[in-house]
């Protein structure tokens, strides 16, 4: 009884960190809204275009990973600031690498968008 007490304390702790962590991107990153309101659109319309589970699936899913990207940049984001508000080469690699991982999973998902949406618009 002791392993499911302390393993449910820790499943509450992870929620309220989750829930804290998407709350504070949410008030602080101006990007993150943004990409949430793109994948509401974007999830709304995969029901709007005939298509298969498979392909809402993957749609939504990628939508998601734009969003888990922009949770990791913004982590990279406060770690780098945290250390140190001087500019330093290391700092702006981290930083740029996260930024174009953001941009390289959205692109991913647009193209995911036009492979399979495109066809049946047209």
């Amino acid at each position: 009884m002791g392993y499911i007490k302390r393993e449910a304390a820790r499943i509450v702790a992870r929620a309220v960190n989750t829930w804290d962590g998407l709350k504070i991107t949410w008030k602080e990153e101006a990007s993150f809204p943004q990409w949430c309101i793109a994948n509401i659109v974007s999830a709304s319309l995969t029901f709007a275009i005939d298509m298969t589970a498979v392909e809402q699936a993957l749609i939504i899913g990628f939508g998601l990973l734009v969003l888990v990207a922009e949770l990791f940049n913004t982590g990279i984001e406060a770690a780098i600031d945290r250390v140190s508000s001087d500019i330093h080469p290391l700092s702006k690699k981290a930083k740029d690498a996260g930024c174009a991982a953001v941009a390289l999973t959205a692109v991913t998902t647009g193209v995911i968008w036009v492979i399979i949406a495109l066809p049946k618009v047209i």
